[in-house]
């Protein structure tokens, strides 16, 4: 058994639950999270990894030397999926830098979105443990929140009969059933159009008077100016329509708020290695995600680079994909060769799902399971992750390691 164990199937990156039985099938103890739940039941250990060309297997080694021939042949190669650790995060980049890649995540769309906000209005952010001591309302905006974060609520310590919040309030979305504590949520329905009822917000807390506004928007108007300490949450996932103008909205909100009082906002994203990758490329290039690393240098295009974009259009000749977190996430359907690092059971999908011809597959461990690791969790703080057990899969930064040798080696 495990005890204080931390959980890397989400951005939340719980780290109180407990694992108990044996290595083959971990059970989770101090929770019922699905999405924790789902993790370890998708990596129990069924039968050994296998490495594979084309469906055939063969040994890693021996696949890990042809998938570097087929890198060293791509003129135009895309990195995607990017479900990987820091380490693993600092050796693509290298790999990226030396092969000339295009890189984007597999939820490049909202963090894109999150970040064309960030870049042209700023932020005022927060953390899990500051809005647990500090937030009295918390407004969850366009999302449910425990919905695809199902811990969020009681990470935040809203579940405490002692804590400062004393409103929960859902604009745009239904309330969950499992509202923690003894919050009574407050739905307001508004237009029916969040990007409307965002603007008609802002109007409210600006220094002109807004007439004829909804009455409950107005409510929540005041709310928010009343609040010591209001955190706006959000979803970048969930903001599909104008999901850039609504980030820029609601960011615009937070900033009119704080002339007064004290606001924040918190972001709802980056699992599964994505907000990681975003930290650790912009470090070391000083660009985020959606560049590519040409000849003539850094290339930041964050909408022509869009990895599923660059597919359809056949604008990149080869597809590197890493992943190491759940193997259900398989390469989007394509023609192009493909180098997949995933995790053993990813690879007995693509096999069964009869689309391991043009496919490079090496296994690669899952960090928090069979590997060592840090992610960033959601609100920025580096977490370290411990292995429960060891399969002797190698973790992913060795793999690429590997890869970056046999691309100096002479065909």
């Amino acid at each position: 058994m495990e005890a204080n164990w931390t959980c890397p199937f989400c951005a939340l990156l719980c780290d109180s639950f407990a694992l108990e039985g044996g290595p083959e099938a971990l059970a989770l103890n101090g929770s019922t999270c699905p999405r924790a739940r789902a993790g370890l039941a998708a990596h129990a250990r069924p039968e050994a990894p296998v490495a594979f060309i084309d469906g055939v297997a063969v040994e890693p080694a021996q696949a890990i030397a042809e998938a570097a021939r087929r890198l060293a042949r791509w003129r135009q190669p895309l990195f995607g999926g990017l479900g990987i650790d820091m380490a693993g995060a600092r050796a693509l980049f290298k790999l990226a830098a030396r092969t000339g890649a295009i890189c984007d995540h597999a939820d490049g769309e909202p963090l894109a979105q999150g970040l064309r906000a960030l870049q042209d209005r700023g932020q005022f952010h927060t953390t899990l443990a500051e809005i647990g001591a500090r937030a009295d309302v918390v407004v969850c905006v366009g999302t449910q929140a425990t919905a695809r974060y199902p811990e969020f609520f009681r990470r935040c310590g809203l579940d405490r009969a002692d804590g400062p919040c004393t409103r929960l309030v859902f604009l745009g979305a239904e309330p969950p059933e499992d509202v923690p504590g003894a919050l009574a949520p407050v739905r307001i329905a508004g237009s029916g159009d969040l990007f409307a009822d965002l603007q008609q917000l802002a109007a409210l807390l600006g220094p002109a008077p807004c007439h004829e506004s909804d009455p409950e928007l107005a409510g929540l108007a005041r709310m928010l100016g009343e609040a010591r300490y209001a955190v706006l949450v959000w979803e970048p996932a969930m903001l599909r329509r104008h999901g850039a103008l609504a980030a820029e909205m609601l960011l615009r909100i937070v900033m009119a708020l704080n002339r007064g009082t004290r606001a924040a906002s918190f972001a709802l994203g980056g699992s599964d290695g994505a907000a990681t990758v975003q930290q650790v490329f912009t470090w070391l290039s000083g660009l985020p995600l959606r560049t590519r690393f040409g000849r003539a240098g850094f290339e930041h295009e964050p909408v022509r680079f869009a990895g599923e974009a660059l597919l359809a259009d056949r604008a990149v000749d080869g597809l590197l994909w890493t992943w190491s977190f759940a193997p259900g996430r398989l390469p989007p359907a394509t023609d192009l060769s493909r180098v997949v690092l995933g995790p053993p059971a990813m690879g007995s999908r693509l096999r069964e799902g009869r689309v391991a011809n043009q496919c490079v597959f090496v296994p690669v461990a899952t960090p928090g399971v069979n590997a060592a690791g840090h992610l960033f969790r959601g609100d920025g703080v580096v977490v370290p992750l411990v292995a429960v057990r060891d399969d002797g899969v190698p973790a992913l930064d060795r793999v690429v390691a590997e890869l970056l040798v046999g691309l100096e080696e002479p065909e």
